[in-house]
């Protein structure tokens, strides 16, 4: 039987190069709502489409805010590159878990952009 499929999801795009940002790291982060602190919920590697399945299960999913971590420093140092961000994090809010979510990362050495994917 299949897992099923995360109801979070993220890409990342290398758009210097216009290929998938590989093997970066990232970890997955929920915020404790009465004390701010960030809980880690899951760590993981993008793949060579630049995805990283499996970030979430639906259970553990809930309403909240959340933020994923990647590690763009080491991503850009691996290819000889001199990082200007060292990481990158995106946090948003979810109020509805039933809903998908995709969190893109576009980047490159001196920028870097997300929006909210279907």
């Amino acid at each position: 039987m299949a897992a099923s499929p995360s109801p979070l999801t993220t890409h990342v795009l290398n758009t210097a190069t216009g290929v998938p940002g590989a093997n970066m790291a990232l970890r997955l982060y929920r915020q404790e709502p009465n004390t701010d602190v960030w809980h880690l919920v899951t760590s993981g590697l993008t793949n060579e489409d630049g995805r990283c399945p499996g970030l979430i299960t639906k259970q553990m999913f809930t309403s909240g805010v959340y933020k994923i971590h990647f590690e763009t420093g080491q991503y850009w140092a691996s290819m000889g590159e001199t990082p200007f961000y060292p990481y990158v994090e995106i946090v948003f809010a979810i109020s509805n878990p039933d809903q998908k979510y995709h969190i893109p990362l576009l980047l490159s050495r001196f920028s870097y952009s997300t929006y909210r994917g279907s």
